[in-house]
């Protein structure tokens, strides 16, 4: 059984870990690109379908791209990361539940005959990945500032077009500058968002 984390890391995946706004004029590795996706892939999806998949925006071009699809308010930052995840969905996943879900390969006919159940599960499974992403940048060291705030037909069409991948949202990576952060936001307490029955 596994030992609870200490208070350390508990603050830096969650309690000191701040959505950013601003950015620090450093730039993320490949190398730490990598290492992200292979913690972040080992996190449990349904089935192991695994849906999500990650384009890194790094270069001018690819930027400039992007900045066409994103709202006014989220320009600065996406114009200003070190990288911008656009955290996408496979929403034809399925074709490869025979190597993810191998002692069920013909799970993917499941999906392929009933869509609707097909873009559920890749919508929810592609989310919960993103959430894993986040968690997995932020024991890196890196900071993130995920993001809605784009038009997801402009990103589909200027990223994905003639693919099966449809974005899920975008996700700003790199070290957060202080200066940028606004005071922080209150949450609900566990009795205003739980019940135990």
């Amino acid at each position: 059984m596994a030992e609870p984390l200490a208070s350390e890391a508990r603050r830096q995946l969650f309690t000191d870990a701040r959505s950013q706004n601003a950015w620090l004029d450093k730039p993320v590795s490949d190398i730490v690109l990598r290492e992200l996706y292979d913690l972040t892939k080992w996190g449990p999806t349904s089935m192991n379908c695994s849906p999500m998949r990650l384009v890194f925006v790094r270069s001018p071009h690819a930027r400039e791209r992007l900045l066409e699809a994103v709202s006014p308010g989220n320009v600065a930052k996406v114009r200003t990361a070190p990288v911008v995840a656009i955290v996408a969905q496979d929403t034809r996943f399925y074709d490869r539940l025979p190597q993810l879900f191998p002692h069920r390969p013909e799970s993917g006919k499941l999906f392929h005959d009933q869509p609707k159940l097909a873009e559920e599960t890749g919508f929810r499974n592609s989310s919960l990945q993103g959430g894993y992403f986040i968690l997995a940048a932020r024991t890196l060291g890196l900071d993130c500032g995920p993001l809605s705030g784009f038009n997801a037909e402009a990103v589909n069409t200027l990223f994905f077009d003639g693919t099966p991948l449809r974005v899920n949202f975008l996700c700003c990576l790199g070290y957060g500058d202080p200066r940028g952060l606004f005071p922080r936001s209150p949450r609900l307490a566990f009795d205003e968002a739980c019940r135990v029955i």
